[in-house]
């Protein structure tokens, strides 16, 4: 076996979806999700976390359904989670319909022995 060059290589994994399957009714009459958070980003999520004074964190998170810790760190590990599972509510990745293959007849004679 040849041996690839790392510049050849290729690395796929599933964040690279672009359309996304609808899982609520919600979302088939037009829910992007947005709503609670104002955002599907994770990124931007972070920034307005780190924003946030320790009153406004709490009525956010009470907003959103968590349960404020005393300790800053806690509620946002918290948050954040609760962000995760929202998101992963809007970005199911859309089902791709594979054609059946061809079986051969050699296949198809062996796979009949069986009866």
């Amino acid at each position: 076996m040849k041996k690839q060059k790392l510049q050849n290589l290729n690395q796929i994994h599933a964040k690279e979806e672009k359309d996304f399957q609808p899982t609520t009714l919600d979302q088939i009459w037009g829910d992007d999700g947005l709503g609670l958070y104002s955002t599907l980003n994770e990124e931007e999520y972070l920034e307005s976390l780190s924003e946030m004074n320790t009153t406004d964190l709490q009525r956010h998170a009470i907003k959103v359904g968590v349960v404020p810790d005393h300790k800053v760190e806690t509620t946002k590990k918290r948050l954040l989670s609760a962000f995760r599972t929202h998101i992963s509510a809007y970005r199911k990745p859309s089902s791709i319909s594979q054609k059946p293959k061809s079986i051969s007849k050699e296949i198809k004679n062996i796979l009949s022995e069986g009866r």
